[in-house]
């Protein structure tokens, strides 16, 4: 079964209330119904510890006194016999209790080391406490308490608990409400404001000056829940974008220069050729994209295992930096590369997607001079190798440094030398040197251009 829902100002306010009446349950049940027994319980307690200081103090010689005292002091009468007819010693007592009662005989008699009476006289409706104990062969003491009626005082606290009941459960009426509306009050906030944020309001504000600590808290928390699904938000839609665009511009130049070529230059063989060619750069140009996406989605969803193994990091780079040599031919570009052979530890297809996009980077943002510089640094202080790719272009400002390795975000949206690639290529880089647990990160400043940098692990096959 279903529990039963119900408000958070209800559960508070009945918990409090229910709280209330089980203290109030607790007072009427020790202050009236179990009064006279607590009373008679005391008294006992009571009698047995003035027993104990009789034994204790009857060998003293100034023993009367003592014993004058303390019966002054509990109410309670202390005797002392030598025979069954005549006392050896009676405090302040009524003739009464100075008689041989038959309790006291039945004591004496029976030659009880200590023994407890209850005395009742119906008549009177008067109740005694008589404790006897044998202090040697032919002297016992007794000490006796009447058990005062509390029938009265009982009657009294009835009344003053009734009121007080009364009054107790009205404040508790009212502390309830102030309490639980304090409470829900800023728990309903955080709920109306959640609600917003899963509609896809993501200006929504959570108050982090709660007064209660713990929704201090969960408000910072979720204020930085609702920052970071914006900027996915924002990223979601910018993805969406680009990729619809760059999958637009290819889809409708194939789609042109194949009708051109069913219409208009299907019988002249060279430009039939050179549109065909124009068809297929295009659909490879759509492969890439797409193939960039899905490695992108495999790297972030941890599906992609790295394959590791020893090979010269400096014949990869070299290897790399020629089949760009199309560039400096046809554009005027230059890649200068420096460094010297030296085996890494990684995987090696991994490692030369994070070469290509990071030259390809560098190629779109370089300065007039279209120059790009490719290092080979070897720390043999850590036993690592670290890659720099430098460009000449106009920098980056710290506080985009983090940023750049979002997909498509691009330092200077209105710049780009080139059209190298897809826009996701520093964030596949991110995603590979993160699996291989790597250093690697960026730096530059405004006008002297930018440096990418990671570094592998040397392998012990170096010579």
């Amino acid at each position: 079964m279903k529990p039963i829902k119900s408000s958070l100002d209800f559960k508070v306010w009945i918990h409090l209330i229910v709280f209330s009446i089980i203290i109030l349950v607790f007072l009427w049940l020790f202050q009236v119904v179990s009064l006279k027994s607590y009373y008679e319980l005391s008294t006992k307690s009571e009698i047995n510890s003035i027993v104990e200081k009789v034994k204790k103090y009857y060998d003293n010689s100034n023993y009367a006194s003592y014993f004058n005292k303390l019966s002054y002091e509990t109410s309670m009468c202390i005797e002392l016999y030598n025979d069954m007819t005549r006392t050896y010693y009676s405090s302040s007592c009524s003739a009464n209790s100075i008689e041989l009662s038959g309790e006291k005989r039945d004591f004496i008699l029976k030659n009880y080391d200590s023994q407890g009476y209850k005395i009742e006289d119906k008549t009177l409706g008067s109740k005694k406490l008589l404790y006897g104990v044998k202090l040697e062969d032919d002297i016992y003491a007794f000490v006796q308490a009447s058990i005062v009626p509390v029938d009265s005082t009982v009657n009294i606290l009835k009344s003053q608990l009734l009121i007080v009941s009364i009054v107790v459960c009205i404040l508790s009426l009212v502390v309830a409400v102030f309490i639980s509306k304090k409470i829900s009050k800023p728990i309903k906030d955080v709920t109306n404001n959640a609600k917003l944020l899963s509609e896809g309001n993501y200006d929504v504000k959570f108050d982090e000056d709660s007064s209660i600590e713990e929704i201090a808290e969960l408000n910072k928390t979720l204020n930085y829940t609702t920052s970071e699904l914006g900027k996915t938000e924002k990223l979601r839609r910018e993805l969406l974008s680009n990729v619809t665009h760059d999958l637009k511009t290819p889809l409708t130049m194939i789609k042109a220069y194949a009708e051109m070529v069913r219409d208009l230059t299907y019988k002249n063989k060279k430009k039939r050729n050179e549109n065909l060619n124009i068809i297929i750069n295009e659909a490879d140009r759509l492969n890439v994209l797409v193939n960039d996406v899905l490695d992108l989605s495999k790297y972030q969803a941890n599906t992609i295992k790295l394959e590791y193994s020893t090979f010269d990091i400096d014949s990869l780079i070299k290897d790399i930096v020629t089949r760009y040599d199309i560039y400096k031919v046809r554009d005027g570009y230059d890649i200068d590369y420096e460094g010297k052979e030296c085996n890494v530890w990684a995987d090696r297809k991994r490692i030369e997607q994070v070469l290509y996009n990071l030259i390809n980077n560098a190629l779109n943002y370089t300065g007039d001079d279209k120059k790009i510089y490719i290092k080979l640094i070897e720390n043999n202080d850590d036993n690592t190798i670290r890659v720099e790719i430098i460009d000449t272009g106009k920098g980056i400002k710290e506080e985009e440094i983090p940023l750049i390795w979002d997909k498509y975000y691009k330092v200077d949206k209105t710049y780009s030398r080139m059209q190298i690639g897809t826009g996701i290529g520093l964030s596949i880089v991110k995603n590979i040197l993160k699996m291989h647990n790597v250093n690697f990160g960026v730096y530059g400043k405004l006008g002297k251009g930018t440096t990418f940098y990671f570094e592998l692990s040397k392998s012990n096959n170096n010579k």
